[in-house]
């Protein structure tokens, strides 16, 4: 994920997670709130209950790597936090992929369907 797209200031993670909605999945958990910035902007994060740090690391890798190719379907406007859930560390990129796009469209987030075509930067 590139950078311009991370939530990085602990006032921000504060900030979505006291005022912004959340929606579970057994491996991740989405905290959104709108934004008043037109991008979209994402911070990851991993607690301790996930495991060790090599755990933790891997759990935010994962999701990570998961987020970047949705990144051009979501609606514009957003600071979402994905929250690794203990089980994130057994699963597969594949599994993490659709357990995101699943909370992203109960979020009402997802412009289109991932299976289509991005838009066209031109």
């Amino acid at each position: 994920m590139q950078r311009r797209f991370r939530l990085s200031r602990s006032d921000d993670f504060k900030r979505v997670r006291r005022t912004g909605k959340s929606y579970a999945h057994p491996l991740v958990v989405l905290v959104a709130q709108a934004s008043e910035q037109k991008q979209i902007r994402i911070g990851v994060t991993a607690g301790k209950t996930t495991g060790t740090a090599v755990h933790r690391n891997r759990a935010k890798r994962l999701l990570r790597e998961a987020m970047r190719p949705l990144i051009p379907f979501l609606a514009s406007g957003w600071d979402l936090i994905l929250i690794a859930r203990p089980a994130l560390v057994t699963a597969t990129l594949e599994n993490t992929r659709s357990a995101l796009t699943n909370v992203l469209t109960r979020a009402r987030l997802l412009k289109s369907s991932p299976a289509e075509k991005p838009p066209d930067e031109s």
